[in-house]
């Protein structure tokens, strides 16, 4: 498996070399848990393809999604951050790859590298910053700028125009119910932007989605966009 996970690519080779000798290749399967919440974290992930949501839980029997990681990030920055217990549940959304770490090597290449904490602590700054955006997104944005924000996150990471999500997966991330979600991508399908039948969702016309999305896609995208600087 070649590397394209960001944080991995930006290190120096000598120090990309270093982090993927720790490293074993693992699939990611539409809708496993890599971490619960409160759960002991034993490993770390470098995506390499596909994309995950990172849900907060609203109460017993209900989750919201804020914030999603790809191949620009990491999974289990809180260990960077020196906690091995997840505030966060991390659920494949979309299938893919990953670079799997175990916790203790993870932590020492961590102590070793100057390059991976200037990287990691730009990625943070930036995921902080997608999850306060998320917050103020649930409270001030309707359901259909929304959704178009959510599908063009989800085709960034996973690098396609494809995938699929069923109504209710979708109105659990998005914390509405689901029949505000039949309406908003009916609209969004009526538009020309989407095909939605049967959870299979195909992007027809991404530039008209962008204009249809809320102003915290092209916020947080302008930020993802600088970790390449």
């Amino acid at each position: 498996m070649v590397p394209k996970n960001h944080l991995i690519e930006l290190l120096p080779r000598v120090e990309r070399q270093r982090v993927l000798s720790l490293c074993e290749p693992v699939e990611l399967a539409l809708s496993d848990t890599l971490f619960d919440v409160g759960a002991t974290t034993r490993h770390v992930y470098f995506p390499t393809d596909g994309f995950v949501s990172l849900l907060g839980a609203v109460d017993q029997d209900s989750t919201l999604e804020v914030g999603m990681v790809g191949r620009e990030g990491l999974l289990g920055v809180h260990v960077a951050l020196g906690s091995l217990r997840s505030p966060l549940r991390a659920l494949v959304q979309g299938p893919g790859t990953a670079w799997r770490v175990a916790v203790a090597p993870f932590k020492r290449e961590l102590a070793l590298s100057p390059a991976l904490r200037r990287g990691l602590n730009r990625y943070i700054a930036v995921l902080m910053a997608q999850l306060a955006s998320s917050a103020a997104c649930v409270r001030y944005h309707l359901i259909g700028p929304r959704l178009a924000r959510w599908l063009l996150m989800s085709q960034d990471r996973s690098g396609s125009d494809h995938f699929f999500m069923t109504q209710q997966f979708l109105s659990s991330m998005l914390g509405v119910r689901r029949v505000g979600v039949t309406s908003a991508a009916s609209k969004l399908q009526s538009s020309g932007m989407i095909d939605y039948n049967r959870g299979e969702i195909r992007v027809l016309d991404r530039a008209a989605l962008e204009a249809a999305a809320c102003s915290c896609y092209r916020t947080n995208h302008a930020a993802y966009a600088a970790l390449n600087r």
